[in-house]
Protein backbone atom coordinates (compact mmCIF):
# COMPACT_ATOMS: atom_id res chain seq x y z
CA UNK A 1 0.00 0.00 0.00
CA UNK A 2 1.47 3.41 -0.83
CA UNK A 3 1.65 6.19 1.60
CA UNK A 4 0.56 9.64 1.37
CA UNK A 5 4.17 10.78 0.28
CA UNK A 6 3.67 8.15 -2.34
CA UNK A 7 0.16 9.26 -3.38
CA UNK A 8 1.23 12.76 -3.45
CA UNK A 9 4.20 11.79 -6.15
CA UNK A 10 2.29 10.31 -7.93
CA UNK A 11 -0.61 12.77 -8.45
CA UNK A 12 2.16 15.43 -9.57
CA UNK A 13 3.60 13.10 -12.12
CA UNK A 14 -0.15 12.66 -13.30
CA UNK A 15 -0.38 16.45 -13.42
CA UNK A 16 2.69 17.49 -14.97
CA UNK A 17 1.70 14.65 -17.81
CA UNK A 18 -1.43 16.22 -18.66
CA UNK A 19 0.16 19.40 -18.52
CA UNK A 20 2.78 18.28 -20.94
CA UNK A 21 -0.35 16.68 -23.47
CA UNK A 22 -2.23 19.52 -23.05
CA UNK A 23 0.58 21.92 -24.65
CA UNK A 24 1.27 19.44 -27.35
CA UNK A 25 4.45 17.62 -28.53
CA UNK A 26 7.78 18.64 -27.82
CA UNK A 27 10.26 20.76 -30.13
CA UNK A 28 11.80 17.10 -31.01
CA UNK A 29 8.15 15.16 -31.86
CA UNK A 30 7.20 18.06 -33.75
CA UNK A 31 5.54 17.36 -37.08
CA UNK A 32 8.09 17.89 -39.95
CA UNK A 33 6.95 19.83 -42.87
CA UNK A 34 7.53 18.58 -46.18
CA UNK A 35 4.75 20.24 -48.22
CA UNK A 36 4.71 23.43 -49.58
CA UNK A 37 2.02 25.18 -51.99
CA UNK A 38 3.28 27.70 -54.28
CA UNK A 39 0.60 30.65 -55.26
CA UNK A 40 2.15 32.69 -58.28
CA UNK A 41 1.62 36.40 -58.83
CA UNK A 42 -0.56 38.63 -61.60
CA UNK A 43 0.53 38.48 -65.16
CA UNK A 44 2.06 35.01 -64.92
CA UNK A 45 1.34 31.26 -64.38
CA UNK A 46 2.83 29.39 -62.26
CA UNK A 47 4.93 27.52 -65.22
CA UNK A 48 7.91 30.21 -64.08
CA UNK A 49 8.21 28.29 -60.63
CA UNK A 50 9.39 24.74 -62.41
CA UNK A 51 13.19 25.34 -61.37
CA UNK A 52 12.28 26.02 -57.89
CA UNK A 53 9.84 22.99 -57.64
CA UNK A 54 12.37 20.73 -59.10
CA UNK A 55 15.22 21.92 -56.73
CA UNK A 56 12.57 21.45 -53.66
CA UNK A 57 11.08 18.01 -54.46
CA UNK A 58 15.28 17.00 -55.39
CA UNK A 59 15.68 17.72 -51.15
CA UNK A 60 12.64 15.74 -50.86
CA UNK A 61 9.52 18.17 -50.33
CA UNK A 62 6.53 17.78 -51.90
CA UNK A 63 5.63 20.94 -53.79
CA UNK A 64 2.37 21.47 -55.74
CA UNK A 65 1.71 25.13 -57.43
CA UNK A 66 -1.79 26.34 -57.81
CA UNK A 67 -3.24 27.63 -60.93
CA UNK A 68 -5.85 30.45 -60.10
CA UNK A 69 -7.37 32.13 -62.32
CA UNK A 70 -7.11 35.91 -61.14
CA UNK A 71 -10.51 36.95 -61.80
CA UNK A 72 -11.13 37.82 -58.03
CA UNK A 73 -9.06 38.01 -54.59
CA UNK A 74 -12.44 35.69 -53.34
CA UNK A 75 -12.18 33.37 -56.40
CA UNK A 76 -8.13 32.61 -56.00
CA UNK A 77 -8.32 31.88 -52.19
CA UNK A 78 -11.18 29.23 -52.60
CA UNK A 79 -8.90 28.09 -55.36
CA UNK A 80 -5.91 27.91 -53.20
CA UNK A 81 -7.57 26.40 -50.38
CA UNK A 82 -9.11 23.59 -52.43
CA UNK A 83 -5.25 22.56 -53.05
CA UNK A 84 -4.57 23.26 -48.96
CA UNK A 85 -7.28 20.69 -48.44
CA UNK A 86 -5.63 17.67 -50.32
CA UNK A 87 -2.29 18.54 -48.42
CA UNK A 88 -1.27 15.46 -46.02
CA UNK A 89 0.33 16.99 -43.25
CA UNK A 90 1.94 20.78 -41.99
CA UNK A 91 2.43 23.20 -44.89
CA UNK A 92 4.47 25.84 -45.92
CA UNK A 93 2.05 28.34 -48.14
CA UNK A 94 3.99 30.74 -51.04
CA UNK A 95 3.28 33.81 -52.35
CA UNK A 96 4.70 35.59 -54.96
CA UNK A 97 3.41 39.42 -55.76
CA UNK A 98 -0.18 39.26 -55.95
CA UNK A 99 -0.02 35.84 -54.76
CA UNK A 100 0.86 37.66 -51.50
CA UNK A 101 -2.42 38.90 -51.41
CA UNK A 102 -3.73 35.76 -51.76
CA UNK A 103 -1.67 33.90 -48.84
CA UNK A 104 -2.79 36.30 -46.66
CA UNK A 105 -6.34 35.02 -46.48
CA UNK A 106 -5.68 31.40 -47.58
CA UNK A 107 -2.94 30.97 -44.90
CA UNK A 108 -5.61 30.43 -42.40
CA UNK A 109 -6.42 27.09 -43.36
CA UNK A 110 -5.70 24.34 -40.44
CA UNK A 111 -2.59 22.81 -43.17
CA UNK A 112 -0.48 25.76 -43.25
CA UNK A 113 2.05 26.20 -40.36
CA UNK A 114 4.26 29.40 -42.53
CA UNK A 115 4.36 31.48 -44.88
CA UNK A 116 6.86 33.03 -47.38
CA UNK A 117 6.29 35.87 -49.36
CA UNK A 118 8.68 36.08 -52.46
CA UNK A 119 8.77 39.92 -53.85
CA UNK A 120 5.35 40.04 -52.62
CA UNK A 121 2.26 41.94 -51.37
CA UNK A 122 1.88 41.29 -47.85
CA UNK A 123 -1.35 42.97 -46.11
CA UNK A 124 -2.88 44.09 -43.25
CA UNK A 125 -6.35 44.32 -42.84
CA UNK A 126 -8.32 46.38 -44.99
CA UNK A 127 -5.80 47.18 -47.75
CA UNK A 128 -5.78 46.61 -50.93
CA UNK A 129 -3.00 45.63 -53.50
CA UNK A 130 -3.70 48.92 -55.27
CA UNK A 131 -3.62 51.07 -52.74
CA UNK A 132 -0.01 49.99 -51.40
CA UNK A 133 1.12 50.05 -54.45
CA UNK A 134 -0.55 53.53 -55.33
CA UNK A 135 0.92 54.91 -51.89
CA UNK A 136 4.37 53.41 -52.75
CA UNK A 137 4.92 53.19 -56.03
CA UNK A 138 7.11 50.58 -58.14
CA UNK A 139 9.10 52.20 -60.69
CA UNK A 140 7.92 50.39 -63.44
CA UNK A 141 4.87 52.40 -64.88
CA UNK A 142 3.69 49.52 -67.72
CA UNK A 143 0.41 47.99 -66.39
CA UNK A 144 -2.52 48.80 -69.06
CA UNK A 145 -6.07 48.17 -68.67
CA UNK A 146 -8.48 46.22 -71.72
CA UNK A 147 -10.25 47.90 -73.74
CA UNK A 148 -13.12 46.99 -71.54
CA UNK A 149 -11.99 48.69 -67.95
CA UNK A 150 -12.65 45.07 -66.56
CA UNK A 151 -8.99 43.72 -66.99
CA UNK A 152 -4.73 44.49 -66.43
CA UNK A 153 -2.03 43.64 -68.12
CA UNK A 154 1.49 44.67 -68.42
CA UNK A 155 2.45 46.25 -71.69
CA UNK A 156 4.69 43.87 -73.96
CA UNK A 157 7.16 46.61 -74.33
CA UNK A 158 7.49 46.94 -71.03
CA UNK A 159 7.69 43.65 -69.89
CA UNK A 160 11.41 42.56 -69.98
CA UNK A 161 12.23 45.89 -67.97
CA UNK A 162 9.65 46.24 -65.09
CA UNK A 163 9.04 42.33 -64.65
CA UNK A 164 12.28 40.17 -65.11
CA UNK A 165 15.33 42.45 -66.55
CA UNK A 166 17.73 39.44 -65.16
CA UNK A 167 16.26 36.77 -67.59
CA UNK A 168 16.97 36.76 -71.09
CA UNK A 169 14.96 38.48 -73.09
CA UNK A 170 13.57 35.47 -75.56
CA UNK A 171 12.24 34.34 -72.03
CA UNK A 172 10.92 37.72 -71.22
CA UNK A 173 9.42 38.15 -74.85
CA UNK A 174 7.32 34.59 -74.22
CA UNK A 175 6.33 35.72 -70.61
CA UNK A 176 4.92 39.00 -72.45
CA UNK A 177 2.82 37.19 -74.95
CA UNK A 178 1.48 34.17 -72.30
CA UNK A 179 0.65 36.57 -69.45
CA UNK A 180 -2.34 35.74 -67.78
CA UNK A 181 -4.28 39.20 -67.48
CA UNK A 182 -5.71 40.32 -63.63
CA UNK A 183 -9.22 41.13 -63.08
CA UNK A 184 -9.11 44.91 -61.94
CA UNK A 185 -10.83 43.87 -58.55
CA UNK A 186 -8.96 41.59 -58.10
CA UNK A 187 -6.18 44.42 -57.05
CA UNK A 188 -8.86 46.46 -55.27
CA UNK A 189 -10.27 43.95 -52.81
CA UNK A 190 -8.75 44.75 -49.56
CA UNK A 191 -7.64 42.02 -47.16
CA UNK A 192 -9.25 40.60 -43.88
CA UNK A 193 -7.26 39.47 -40.53
CA UNK A 194 -4.05 38.51 -42.11
CA UNK A 195 -2.93 34.70 -41.50
CA UNK A 196 0.73 36.57 -40.66
CA UNK A 197 -0.58 37.87 -37.64
CA UNK A 198 -1.08 34.23 -35.85
CA UNK A 199 1.44 32.61 -38.36
CA UNK A 200 5.51 32.60 -38.67
CA UNK A 201 6.31 34.38 -41.53
CA UNK A 202 9.35 34.79 -44.07
CA UNK A 203 9.92 37.29 -46.87
CA UNK A 204 12.13 37.39 -49.64
CA UNK A 205 13.03 41.22 -50.81
CA UNK A 206 13.64 41.79 -54.69
CA UNK A 207 16.12 44.57 -54.14
CA UNK A 208 16.20 45.28 -57.94
CA UNK A 209 12.53 45.32 -58.36
CA UNK A 210 10.18 47.25 -60.62
CA UNK A 211 6.80 45.81 -60.16
CA UNK A 212 6.74 46.29 -56.76
CA UNK A 213 8.77 49.02 -55.12
CA UNK A 214 11.50 47.10 -52.69
CA UNK A 215 10.96 49.97 -49.77
CA UNK A 216 7.34 49.11 -49.65
CA UNK A 217 8.47 44.81 -49.72
CA UNK A 218 10.68 45.91 -46.71
CA UNK A 219 8.24 48.05 -45.02
CA UNK A 220 5.32 45.29 -45.48
CA UNK A 221 7.94 42.30 -44.10
CA UNK A 222 9.09 44.32 -40.67
CA UNK A 223 5.27 45.21 -40.14
CA UNK A 224 4.53 41.63 -39.95
CA UNK A 225 7.68 40.29 -38.37
CA UNK A 226 8.90 38.27 -41.03
CA UNK A 227 12.63 36.86 -41.39
CA UNK A 228 13.67 38.55 -44.36
CA UNK A 229 16.35 37.49 -47.40
CA UNK A 230 17.43 40.40 -49.54
CA UNK A 231 18.39 39.18 -52.92
CA UNK A 232 19.48 41.38 -55.59
CA UNK A 233 17.17 40.09 -58.32
CA UNK A 234 13.96 41.84 -60.92
CA UNK A 235 10.26 40.99 -59.20
CA UNK A 236 11.13 37.37 -60.95
CA UNK A 237 13.26 36.56 -58.55
CA UNK A 238 11.62 32.67 -58.47
CA UNK A 239 12.81 32.33 -62.21
CA UNK A 240 16.45 34.28 -62.17
CA UNK A 241 17.59 33.30 -59.01
CA UNK A 242 15.44 29.70 -58.24
CA UNK A 243 18.40 28.55 -55.98
CA UNK A 244 18.31 31.28 -53.34
CA UNK A 245 14.34 31.19 -53.49
CA UNK A 246 14.41 27.44 -53.28
CA UNK A 247 17.10 27.77 -49.84
CA UNK A 248 14.62 30.60 -48.33
CA UNK A 249 11.64 27.85 -48.62
CA UNK A 250 13.79 25.10 -47.66
CA UNK A 251 14.72 27.17 -44.28
CA UNK A 252 11.14 28.27 -43.38
CA UNK A 253 10.29 24.37 -44.19
CA UNK A 254 12.72 22.98 -41.62
CA UNK A 255 12.34 26.74 -39.12
CA UNK A 256 8.42 25.93 -39.42
CA UNK A 257 8.65 22.33 -38.13
CA UNK A 258 10.79 22.97 -35.25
Amino acid sequence: MMNRRHVTALALAIAAGAVATAAGPSAAEAAEVRNVVIVHGALADGSGWRRVAEILLARGLNVTVVQQPITSLADDVATTRRVLDLQQGPTLLVGHSYGGMVITEAGHHAAVVGLVYGAAFQPDRGESLAGLAGATPPAGQGIRETGDGQYLYLDPAAFHADFAADLPREETAFLARSQVFAAKAAFTATAGEPAWRGKRSWAVVATEDRSINPELERRMARRAGSAVTEIAASHAVFASQPERVAAVIEDAAREAGR
